[in-house]
């Protein structure tokens, strides 16, 4: 049988200073996310990381694809199978 080779990642430590208050709430909710304290706070972090650089995220196009992007935004959707099911299917609440 061979043996499972385990690559070795290096880690670093954070260190924070915080409120109990703060400290009971964070393990609150972690205890009811199934995780411990640094699963969780390290999970709400990375979420909060992505989403403060999604947010600031830009793209350069020329003019002419930005014409074109537009140009696609604004046309309506074209019929197909999938759409048609769609419309033609009732909303959850609906039902």
């Amino acid at each position: 049988m061979p043996a499972i080779s385990r690559q070795k990642t290096a880690r670093e430590a954070l260190n924070l200073r915080i409120k109990p208050d703060l400290r009971k709430l964070i393990d609150r909710a972690a205890a009811a996310t199934g995780k411990n304290r640094t699963e969780f706070v390290l999970s709400a972090a990375h979420r909060a990381a992505e989403d403060a650089l999604l947010d600031r995220t830009t793209y350069s196009v020329d003019s002419r694809a930005y014409a074109e992007f537009l140009q696609r935004l604004d046309a309506p959707p074209r019929p197909n199978a999938r759409l048609r099911r769609a419309l033609q299917t009732a909303a959850p609440w609906e039902k």
